[in-house]
């Protein structure tokens, strides 16, 4: 099936690409590996002067660009603008730390000299999902490109456009032909460019289980891989809690890129004695939200990207009302064109019900009762998921106590959940394993080379 451009506002199809044949693959691997043996020798400077002219051009293009995004998979265009942007300031952070960040770390022995070397490893095959279609790919090739690896993508098939235009943007910088390529290939060709001698690594983004899948494939093959996959991210609400901050965050944090981020807020535990207060204030800043067009500045929330990714929010929504809970607001599919679906909170979910447990990639919220701290932190961990959390407290003892205690890779206090270059940004549990940015992001994917020199 070709790769297509499917506007998830009007559901129309805007413009389809071929699928690369194995001949196509196969001589895009082979430049990838005959330029990994040149580009690893060039030295930092010369990578962040590749870097950060791919940062300019993106700024001098932010509008085209995000555009294409929000015509790909149906962000607000407001948001769209805010991932080029995002984007660009991380090819710069990286272009101006990079070296720093790799520098041989002295070690003290009886050697003469030792330290540890960190060298690039070869061609990196980055499988990656379509939410967010430029700073998924971003977050791994700036900290890979400027380690003096080269980078292979494949992309989701919804968001074509955003594929091809990364692999020219880095080809316009400056990068040699190979450093950065996209493989227009189908999920089922992946453990294939895995198992190929010339490929070293994988890193993916996406869903439990694409991540099993990946891991499997490069586990067969004795492979490094990383893996950011779902979350079921707590927003906990404690009794010393702003609530005049932590409503409107709250609402926020659940409908950002349309409900569909795996770091978006999705279960809101709230302490008993702010919750009738809390839940009343964030319904009513969920039903507030428009629902529309994303192209228009009004707009708070677009449409999800599919069809069956609206199909999939709508039945998790209607087996929870089925099953007892109470839908808030929202919670209908609207009439009209487009895959659109509003912000919709629950209450009263139970174990039974599918919303309890599984990822909620849609502006769905659940609501949750806590009787106390401790059972408030008990519900924040009852998830197979780690990868997010956020915690709105004003005392400093439990705000100790929650970043001590939570089981997730990131607590955000009194804050939404983000990714910032300088911070790494990663789960636990079956949210997956390594990281992606800061110091542990560039150094995923290269050789620690222990050096002793008698």
């Amino acid at each position: 099936m070709p790769f297509a451009t499917v506007n998830p506002t009007t559901g129309q199809v805007e413009q389809e690409f071929d699928d690369h044949t194995p001949v196509e693959v196969e001589a895009r691997l082979a430049l990838a590996a005959t330029t990994f043996a040149d580009f690893r020798r060039t030295s930092f400077a010369e990578r962040a002067r590749f870097m950060t002219t791919a940062a300019e051009l993106l700024e001098g293009e932010l509008p085209e660009v995000a555009r294409v995004l929000t015509t790909e998979m149906g962000k607000t265009f407001g948001a769209a603008r805010g991932e080029v942007a995002k984007c660009a300031l991380t090819m710069r952070w990286y272009a101006e730390h990079a070296e720093r960040l790799l520098a041989d770390e002295p070690i003290e022995t009886s050697a003469t000299a030792s330290f540890v070397r960190y060298q690039p490893l070869g061609p990196v095959l980055a499988v990656m999902p379509w939410n967010f279609p430029l700073w998924q790919v971003v977050r791994f090739a700036a900290p890979a490109l400027m380690a003096g690896n080269v980078g292979l993508l494949k992309h989701a098939s919804n968001v074509p456009q955003a594929a091809l235009f990364l692999e020219g943007l880095f080809r316009r910088a400056g990068f040699p032909e190979g450093a950065f390529t996209t493989l227009l290939i189908g999920s089922g060709d992946v453990a294939g460019v895995i198992a190929d001698e010339r490929v070293v690594a994988v890193t993916l983004t996406g869903s439990e289980r694409a991540g099993q899948a990946v891991a499997a494939a490069a586990g067969d093959v004795l492979k490094k891989c990383v893996l950011e996959l779902g979350g079921s991210d707590p927003f906990l609400v404690l009794a010393s809690a702003d609530l005049d901050q932590a409503a409107p965050t709250a609402a926020r944090a659940r409908t950002q890129n349309n409900g569909q981020s795996c770091i978006a807020a999705k279960r809101f535990v709230v302490e008993a004695a702010v919750y009738d207060e809390f839940t009343e204030r964030f319904v009513k800043e969920m039903a507030g939200l428009t629902l529309g067009d994303p192209f228009d500045p009004a707009t708070d929330v677009g449409p999800l990207v599919s069809e069956a990714q609206r199909a999939e929010v709508a039945s998790q929504v209607d087996d929870a009302r089925a099953k007892g809970a109470t839908v808030a607001c929202g919670g209908e599919i609207p009439p009209g064109p487009g895959w659109f679906y509003p912000p919709t909170v629950l209450c009263g979910v139970t174990p039974e019900m599918r919303a309890y447990e599984e990822e909620l990639f849609g502006p769905v919220a659940v609501v949750e009762k806590a009787d106390d701290l401790d059972h408030a932190i008990a519900l924040a961990n009852r998830t197979n998921y780690g990868l997010g959390s956020s915690v709105w407290a004003t005392d400093a003892a439990v705000q100790q106590r929650c970043i001590a205690e939570i089981e997730a890779g990131q607590v955000f206090v009194n804050a939404m959940v983000a990714s910032s270059p300088e911070m790494p940004f990663g789960g636990i549990k079956r949210s997956g394993y390594g990281r992606e940015l800061s110091a542990l992001g560039i150094k995923e994917f290269t050789n620690p080379k222990a050096v002793w020199i008698a």
